[in-house]
C-alpha cells in the first residue's frame, strides 16, 4: 500500500527549510508531490467562479477561463516533472486530496483559507492571494513566501542533479492548438525542465519586471494574480503617465459579470453544514458532481500509470471527458436555492469520493 503525506499540513514549508545539500531525489519526488496537489488545488475554486458566470462568452468569463486552461497545463507539468524521475503522481485518495475550506496544501500562504463559492469580490481577492508574488509590481502584497519560490527551489534542484532525468512516463497533450492553454509536453532533460518551471511560475506571477504573462495564448495576457486584481478591482491595470515602471488600476472599468449565486460550501460539504438536508434531486446531482471529480483524478493518476502511449492517451481522454460533465450539473446546482432563506444557491463539492 502506497504511503501518502498529509498534504494539508506544513509539508512545503519544511521542504523548504532544508539545506541545499539536503535537496536530493527522494527531497524532489517529496517536492513535486506537493507541487501536483498545490495545482490541483486551484481548480475547484477557479471552476466555481467560472461557471456561476451567467454569460460563459463574457469579458471576465474568458479571462478566467484562460487561467483555468493555464492551471490544468501546470498540473501536467507539475506530473510530469515528478515522473521524469522516477516518481508517480498520487490525486485519487480521499484522505490527501484537497478540502474546501481549508489552506492551500503544504503550507503556503497559511493565513489563506481556501473556499468554493460563485464568482465574488471576496473570491477574486483569494485567487490573487493564491497567485501572489514575493515582488509583484503593483504596491500590494501580503508578505508571504509565493508558490513561485517553492518552484524557484524545486528548479534549483534539478539543476543540481539533472541525472536523475529519465523522461520516463510522460503525459502529452496539445492544449494550445485548442486555445486551451499550454502544451503539456514531455520533459527528458534539463532545459525541458527549465521551460515547464518558467511557464508555471511566470504565467502564474508575471515577471519581477511586468505583469504581463511572458507564455502568452495572445498578445497583452497578464498573468494570473495580475488578472484577478484587475477583476477584483474592476479596473484594467495600466502604466502610469509618471513613471512607465510603475503599474495601477486606473484603466478601462471591468464590470462585474451578472453570476449564479452560490453560497460558500461549508466543511464537509452542504449536508454537513448544519443546513436543512437537500432534496433528493439536489442531493443526486451533489453525488454526480463528486463521482465525476473523483473519477477525472483516477483517470488521470492511471494515465501517468499506463506502460503504452495508446492507454495513457486513452485515460487521459477519459479524464478531460469527466472534466466536462462536471459542467452541466454544477451549473444546475447553482440555480437550487440553499434551504436557509438566504438567497444562495447550493454548488459543487468537490469532493473526492472512493468508487
Amino acid at each position: 500500500m502506497a504511503t501518502f503525506v498529509n498534504y494539508q499540513s506544513s509539508r512545503i514549508v519544511e521542504l523548504m527549510d532544508a539545506r541545499e545539500d539536503q535537496r536530493d531525489a527522494e527531497w524532489l519526488k517529496d517536492a513535486l508531490q506537493q507541487a501536483v496537489m498545490l495545482e490541483l488545488s486551484t481548480l475547484p475554486p477557479y471552476l466555481c467562479a467560472l461557471w456561476s458566470i451567467e454569460d460563459q462568452e463574457s469579458d471576465v468569463a474568458q479571462a478566467i477561463r484562460r487561467v483555468v486552461f493555464d492551471e490544468m497545463s501546470h498540473l501536467g507539468l507539475a506530473g510530469n516533472l515528478l515522473t521524469t524521475i522516477g516518481g508517480m503522481p498520487r490525486l485519487a485518495d480521499a484522505q490527501t486530496a484537497p478540502k474546501y475550506p481549508g489552506p492551500l496544501p503544504g503550507g503556503v500562504r497559511p493565513d489563506l483559507t481556501v473556499f468554493l463559492s460563485g464568482l465574488t469580490k471576496d473570491s477574486l481577492d483569494l485567487f490573487s492571494r493564491i497567485e501572489e508574488p514575493d515582488d509583484p509590481v503593483t504596491v500590494e502584497s501580503s508578505g508571504h513566501t509565493s508558490i513561485g519560490a517553492f518552484y524557484s527551489a524545486i528548479g534549483e534542484a534539478f539543476r543540481q542533479h539533472p541525472q536523475l532525468i529519465t523522461g520516463t512516463r510522460q503525459i502529452r497533450r496539445l492544449m494550445s492548438h485548442h486555445g486551451e492553454g499550454n502544451d503539456v509536453l514531455e520533459i527528458t532533460w534539463l532545459a525541458g525542465v527549465e521551460k515547464a518551471i518558467g511557464i508555471i511560475k511566470e504565467q502564474g506571477e508575471g515577471t519581477a519586471a511586468s505583469p504581463e504573462n511572458p507564455h502568452p495564448g495572445e498578445q497583452g495576457e497578464l498573468a494570473h494574480f495580475y488578472v484577478f486584481r484587475e477583476l477584483f478591482h474592476g479596473r484594467k491595470l495600466i502604466r502610469t503617465s509618471q513613471n512607465p515602471d510603475r503599474w495601477e488600476f486606473l484603466g478601462d472599468a471591468i464590470p462585474m459579470p451578472s453570476v449564479l449565486p452560490m453560497g460558500k460550501v461549508p466543511a464537509g460539504g452542504w449536508e454537513a453544514g448544519g443546513l436543512p438536508a437537500p432534496d433528493d434531486e439536489t442531493r443526486q446531482r451533489l453525488v454526480e458532481v463528486n463521482l465525476q471529480y473523483s473519477a477525472m483524478l483516477k483517470f488521470l493518476e492511471d494515465a501517468w500509470e499506463a506502460t503504452t502511449t495508446a492507454t495513457m492517451q486513452s485515460r487521459l481522454a477519459a479524464a478531460v471527458t469527466r472534466m466536462r460533465m462536471l459542467v452541466e450539473p454544477s451549473q444546475l446546482l447553482m440555480q437550487r436555492a440553499l434551504p436557509d432563506g438566504s438567497d444562495k444557491t447550493y454548488g459543487p463539492e468537490f469532493r473526492y469520493v472512493e468508487p
